[in-house]
């Protein structure tokens, strides 16, 4: 019998409590990208031209067929930018992961242009948060436009085109990279599909850094694990996705590899690498079918672990047969939902590291993402472990 979600929530809870005082000892690395996030409204209706007295389009669907009616017209849409927040799949991980505790090295695309080896300002807060953050490249772009039932997200993705193995090895060298993650028990490394050198950085582990560093090693109880996000490969090849999941099966052999996906990148992968993974009774529920999801592609992919996470909640499964649903606190009123997939990321991964079973890790990732959609920031630990306890329920 499956335990009930607040149960699940109150153990994990406990469980983070307890081991609150070892956390800072933990090491994690994340790269290797980097975007400005301008987080904008589309306007429906001015009331006034004061400039923020105006009824936003509220829902995707509205968008699209606002966008539509302008066929073979043209239209003009006013877009309000709220603000600049320093973004991208890495950052916000990095960010999510170090809010909890563990020591945070951020590697990525976070510098200024002209002297990319720089900070950028607006990524001063990731620096107080992590413990090291090293600039290689300038970020790029991202205008992420807001509606009530979810996001668009218009990437320029120039300037992380430069991050590349080889630009790793010339800004930070072999040996600096061999010494940081070997004090690492977890790297995460994600939007594989917006970066063109993330294969050539999976294929420079493999060969130049994995060998030296003992990358399956065991501290304190604690495997070192991968934690890998493609980040909607929608856009990519069938054979590009079949080459990058290839390459991360080679990269299980010699580490643990955890691979996080959306609903639609799970239906995408497991299509294009022909597994039976969504093909459960039609009155199944939502949270048996993802779960089935996850156990198909899990095995499919010959990964470590695959995890799973859809709005409404998470589902993941390993290679010891252990598989969970949880459902999520989901809420119809986000204050900012750019980076909350991010953040169930941070928060599973983290879990993970620490081996939480399965169904807490999911409510651990389940709570980091449900905390930073209500306040718009990344919990601390104290956030997190109050809100694992008094946990949400599901808004319909």
């Amino acid at each position: 019998m499956t335990m009930p979600r607040h149960d699940i929530a109150r153990l994990a809870a406990a469980e983070l409590a307890r081991r609150s005082d070892g956390l800072s000892s933990l090491s994690c690395v994340v790269g290797f990208d980097g975007f400005i996030d301008t987080i904008i409204d589309v306007v429906d209706r001015r009331r006034t031209m004061c400039m923020d007295d105006y009824a936003p389009i509220d829902t995707i669907e509205r968008f699209a067929l606002r966008a539509a009616g302008a066929a073979g017209k043209s239209t003009n849409i006013e877009l309000v930018d709220r603000e600049d927040r320093f973004g991208g799949n890495g950052p916000l991980l990095a960010s999510g992961i170090a809010r909890i505790g563990p020591r945070v090295t951020y590697i990525g695309a976070v510098g200024v242009e002209g002297s990319p080896t720089t900070l950028h300002p607006l990524f001063g807060e990731l620096a107080r948060r992590c413990d090291r953050v090293v600039p290689v490249a300038p970020p790029a772009h991202t205008d992420a436009l807001e509606f009530r039932d979810g996001k668009i997200m218009l990437g320029k993705t120039r300037n992380i085109q430069a991050v590349t193995w080889e630009l790793l090895k010339e800004r930070i060298g072999v040996g600096v990279l061999c010494e940081t993650l070997d004090r690492a028990s977890l790297l995460g490394m994600v939007n594989w599909v917006m970066m063109g050198g993330a294969e050539s950085i999976w294929r420079g582990l493999l060969r130049e850094v994995f060998p030296c560093i003992s990358p399956s090693r065991v501290v304190g109880g604690i495997r070192r694990r991968v934690f890998i996000d493609l980040c909607d490969p929608a856009k990519r090849l069938d054979t590009d996705i079949t080459r990058a999941i290839a390459l991360l099966r080679e990269m299980n052999d010699v580490v643990p590899v955890t691979l996080g996906l959306n609903l639609a990148e799970a239906e995408r992968i497991s299509s294009v690498l022909g597994i039976d993974a969504f093909s459960g009774p039609s009155n199944q529920s939502l949270g048996a079918a993802v779960r089935h999801a996850a156990e198909a592609l899990q095995r499919g992919t010959g990964l470590e672990c695959v995890a799973i996470h859809p709005r409404e909640g998470a589902a993941g499964a390993d290679c010891s047969g252990a598989s969970a649903w949880f459902d999520g606190p989901f809420t119809l009123t986000p204050r900012l939902s750019t980076g909350a997939g991010d953040h169930f990321n941070a928060g599973f991964s983290f879990a993970q590291t620490i081996n939480l079973p399965i169904d807490q890790c999911l409510a651990v990732g389940c709570a980091v993402s449900g905390a930073y959609v209500r306040d718009a920031d990344s919990p601390t630990l104290e956030r997190l472990t109050g809100f694992l306890r008094e946990l949400p329920e599901p808004e319909k």
